[in-house]
């Protein structure tokens, strides 16, 4: 459902996305529907109809659920409307349900029919008359994560998660109120510094930042990840009416007191970047 809300006035002809432009989550997302698929496929054909529904939950519960469609979510809804931050995510989507509806359509008849009714732009009568989705690409050595830099991120993110929930006794709600420092070393440093300034959107925090594991102060939290330490705080900085985050320079522009800069440039400039997330 998330996705075809997402892709209301989604014309594939005049809005999608060259691979090579996509930002580097979404990217990674259709990625993993790829790895699926060739899986998904290749139990059809052994008959190994358990494996189909193994791969197609994980996939839509871990990749999905508990962490793509949350992360873009700020995305959609905060950038320009024709902004390539949000037609990438767009078009990673759009590849996304084409493919899962095809994978569902042997077991889930009557569902994939409803949802062929829905995704957007030229398609065939029925999906039962459809061939697999040959569309989606797997990462390659150009890409600046691989898979094992976005899993690990999506541990880290786990982990923050974990420690989040801990201080909603103290008044924490939105995990945007948070700001979280996390104290690390090794490939877990240098997979989350390859986010640089856009981590705390794959965190979904205000703020996010990366440390020297030799830094960690004495009331740092212990993680189930080795050597990875936590400091998370409430933030007391102002909330920004548009985005939700807690953020300094709310206010700093006078036409728009309510908003943090990064929605004033998305409200009345050239839009926000975005490389990975």
């Amino acid at each position: 459902r998330f996705m075809l809300s997402n892709l209301n006035g989604f014309e594939p002809a005049e809005h999608l996305l060259p691979a090579e432009d996509m930002i580097a989550v979404d990217r990674w997302a259709v990625d993993r529907a790829a790895h699926v698929q060739s899986i998904v496929t290749e139990a059809y054909d052994s008959y190994q109809f358990h494996l189909v529904y193994q791969q197609i939950l994980q996939f839509c519960v871990v990749e999905m659920g508990s962490f793509y469609l949350d992360i873009i979510k700020d995305r959609q809804y905060t950038t320009q409307e024709n902004s390539n931050a949000r037609r990438s995510a767009q078009t990673a989507l759009y590849h996304i349900v084409q493919a899962m509806t095809r994978w569902i359509a042997p077991i889930m008849c009557f569902t994939a029919d409803e949802i062929w009714k829905f995704i957007p732009g030229e398609k065939g009568e029925s999906v039962h008359l459809e061939t697999w989705y040959d569309q989606l690409f797997s990462l390659n050595d150009t890409d600046a994560l691989s898979v094992d830099n976005w899993a690990q991120v999506m541990q880290v993110k786990s982990v923050v998660n974990k420690q989040m929930e801990t201080l909603r006794a103290d008044g924490l709600g939105s995990s945007l109120q948070a700001e979280v420092v996390i104290y690390c070393d090794g490939s877990v440093s240098g997979d989350l510094l390859k986010l640089q300034n856009e981590l705390r959107f794959a965190m979904i925090t205000s703020v996010a930042e990366v440390k020297p594991l030799a830094e960690k102060p004495e009331d740092a939290v212990a993680t189930t990840m080795d050597n990875v330490w936590l400091g998370v705080t409430i933030s007391e900085q102002p909330k920004c009416d548009r985005c939700w985050h807690h953020r300094e320079d709310v206010g700093q522009t006078e036409a728009h007191p309510e908003l943090c800069n990064r929605c004033v440039d998305n409200v009345d400039g050239d839009g926000e970047s975005r490389e990975f997330v």
